[in-house]
């Protein structure tokens, strides 16, 4: 599973990254602490990625548009987006949701919940074949 990550908290980068490195054919294929390099990448490399993980608010830009570039760059029919943030309130995950996550995480919360997502999306993908696919 190829995974960007879009995280401006280094310690919470190296723990998403480790989570995604222990994964069975998990690898991290890009990291941005901004949205402009992260949106950038997805729109050269639309079928380079199987998940996002997007946080709410970056060192420079939003996540939003990080998910709204996610949304356009789809090009393969399994790839998914997820936002954390630590400020999830319901009306912030509903928009995230309308904007096209597919799962919206609590970081103080959630975090186990979104191992667990890791997990069965990596799972899912090894189970059609997809898993280690070239990036």
């Amino acid at each position: 599973m190829r995974v960007v990550l879009v995280e401006d908290d280094r310690a919470m980068q190296q723990e998403l990254a480790r989570t995604v490195s222990a994964l069975s054919g998990g690898r991290v294929v890009l990291v941005s602490e901004a949205a402009r390099p992260a949106i950038e990448w997805l729109a050269e490399h639309p079928d380079g990625w199987d998940l996002a993980i997007v946080d709410m608010f970056l060192k420079e830009g939003h996540g939003f548009d990080v998910l709204r570039q996610c949304r356009r760059a789809m090009a393969l029919p399994h790839q998914k987006a997820v936002m954390l943030s630590n400020y999830a309130r319901d009306q912030v995950g509903r928009y995230a949701h309308a904007l096209g996550a597919d799962r919206f995480f609590d970081k103080s919360f959630d975090l186990d919940e979104l191992v667990a997502y890791c997990k069965s999306l990596s799972a899912e993908l090894a189970g059609r074949g997809r898993e280690g696919a070239p990036s």
